[in-house]
């Protein structure tokens, strides 16, 4: 990792740190591979991580599609953004394919409450206060359906629209609408069953 220790957050693409690596990696180095791997590793997994909260438990095997990307298309990479923009857009495409592939794929059951049981004490338009709240959310949406924690995740923490979540997902904005509702009162169950 000497080589690049010293690149900047951003990655200078004219840098010769950069470019050596590179160059070593299509060379098919090892030592530069090791070191590429590790260094899209420190960039890409809190990227990974933060987007899959709470359910980490793809995050290995997203890491591992995100590296193999990177390292087949390297001979593509032109060096415009640097290095680490260019990973973190394979990085945010992927996660984007892993969202719209598994809430496309969800067969979602209908939850057995009705919407007018549901107290509306959360309203997903207010920011949240401090950590405490934000583990209560992660919590929350972990025991949510996947398609139920997606679909909001990608709603309201990316700010995905219903035109952008139905074209990536081939569904119609109509379906994403009933999908959000049917999450958003799921969310409001389970967050207030959590309450003292």
């Amino acid at each position: 990792m000497e080589a690049l220790a010293h690149v900047p957050a951003g990655g200078d693409p004219a840098d010769g740190r950069e470019s050596q690596l590179i160059a070593g990696v299509l060379r098919k180095d090892r030592k530069a591979t090791a070191e590429f791997v590790a260094c899209c590793s420190d960039w890409v997994y809190p990227f990974v991580c933060r987007r899959l909260m709470p359910r980490t438990d793809m995050v290995e095997d997203l890491m591992q599609e995100i590296l193999i990307s990177a390292w087949r298309n390297l001979p593509s990479f032109r060096g415009e953004a640097g290095l680490r923009a260019w990973i973190l857009g394979i990085a945010r495409h992927k996660v984007e394919d892993y969202y719209r592939k598994r809430i496309r794929q969800a067969e979602v059951q209908e939850d057995d409450a009705t919407a007018g049981d549901l107290a509306p004490s959360l309203q997903f338009d207010t920011p949240l206060d401090g950590t405490v709240d934000e583990d209560r959310v992660q919590r929350t949406l972990a025991r949510l359906p996947e398609a139920y924690g997606l679909a909001l995740t990608w709603r309201y923490r990316d700010g995905k629209s219903l035109r952008e979540m139905a074209e990536a997902t081939g569904k119609t904005e109509k379906a994403i609408e009933r999908l959000l509702a049917r999450a958003r009162d799921s969310f409001k169950k389970r967050w207030n069953d959590g309450q003292p």
